[in-house]
């Protein structure tokens, strides 16, 4: 709920600057457990016939809402894969349908994050990555993009499925025995929902850990790099705003993440005995002692 109180705040911000006074009816509707699961009743669920235009995160709920209305306006929040692989949109350029806003350059950004763990931790070899293989845009990432990163950087990918809620115990346990030497969290909003828990695992055995937000960072994860949240807010916000001014999704070009954060928590490498270098703390946004 935080993103979109957020978003609407940046949306307000234009709406002032601009010196127009409107009301914008506004209806906050989640379902974050149950997305993953069934994203389409999900999105029956929220209701689809009110609003002028919908926020959907990831790219299991914009194909949810995309089957469930042709017309009105979809504005996707930049925490999908590539949209135009997944059928989302036509192209970058010309999205073509009712859905555009922002992507976050998955396939890219993953090997950043491989990166930045290797060269934290040199002696990485074997990195465990928690993925939802319900989820098409977590199983592309984890199956196409990130073996391809590993292989340049001389890593291994080891893949643990987990299902539901109920099915991370039972993997920590077998992770726990075959002893990885990180963990990677891809996104989506099964990992997202439980990034606190992966990350108290990952603290509790000592394992560097990597994410794409920084809430994980904030709750014990070693550390995050990802798309600057603020700035995607402004630029979600920018297309609420030329949609209630009559723009058409199809003529509004998707947007990639133009500014980053790097956000390393301290604390949590003093804990798991990792010892930062001194250029990678050097380009960090954000640090936690």
């Amino acid at each position: 709920m935080d993103f979109a109180m957020g978003i609407l705040g940046q949306l307000r911000n234009l709406l002032k600057s601009e010196f127009i006074e409107r009301s914008v009816p506004c209806q906050i509707r989640h379902g974050c457990r149950q997305a993953h699961r069934d994203p389409m009743r999900t999105a029956k669920h929220i209701g689809l016939t009110i609003p002028p235009s919908v926020l959907a995160r990831g790219d299991d709920w914009v194909r949810a809402v995309k089957n469930a209305t042709k017309t009105i306006p979809i504005v996707m929040t930049g925490t999908g894969g590539d949209p135009v692989a997944a059928g989302l949109v036509e192209s970058l350029a010309r999205p073509g349908g009712n859905v555009t806003g922002l992507t976050n350059l998955s396939a890219e950004l993953g090997g950043k994050r491989l990166e930045l763990l290797k060269e934290v931790v040199p002696k990485v070899a074997r990195v465990a990555v928690l993925y939802n293989p319900t989820s098409p845009s977590s199983v592309r990432e984890v199956k196409e993009d990130l073996p391809i990163a590993a292989r340049a950087l001389g890593l291994t990918v080891q893949p643990w499925e987990v299902r539901d809620a109920d099915g991370f115990d039972k993997v920590f346990a077998a992770m726990g025995k075959q002893r990885p030497d990180g963990v990677y969290l891809p996104a989506g909003p099964q990992m997202f929902t439980n990034a606190k828990r992966i990350a108290g695992f990952a603290l509790k055995s000592r394992l560097p850990s990597v994410y794409g937000r920084k809430e994980a960072v904030n709750a014990g994860g070693l550390m995050s790099y990802g798309a600057d949240i603020a700035d995607s807010y402004r630029r979600v916000a920018f297309y609420l705003d030329r949609i209630l001014k009559g723009a058409k999704p199809a003529d509004l070009p998707v947007e990639q993440p133009k500014k980053f954060e790097l956000v390393i928590n301290l604390k949590t490498a003093k804990q798991i005995g990792v010892t930062i270098p001194p250029n990678v703390l050097a380009r960090a946004d954000k640090v936690i002692k």
